[in-house]
């Protein structure tokens, strides 16, 4: 897995990448998102621009102490 900053500087943790340039667009990935989902993994996918690649990601949650200073 690999790790990535978004939009929002939200870390996230990358599931898996798609081709962009595939012929089915980003189904598989979309496909794969929802698998996860329905594992109860919070999967979306984003797009990649400098990758050309959709990523199949979670936001990494905060551990303890996490935000506070510590």
């Amino acid at each position: 897995m690999t790790s990535v900053t978004g939009a929002r500087n939200a870390p996230r943790t990358v599931l898996q990448g798609f081709p962009a340039g595939g012929p089915r667009g980003s189904l598989p990935a979309e496909e794969f998102a929802r698998a996860q989902r329905a594992e109860g993994t919070p999967a979306e996918v984003v797009m990649d621009l400098d990758r050309d690649l959709f990523l199949v990601v979670v936001a990494r949650q905060a551990g303890p102490g996490a935000g506070t200073g510590a």
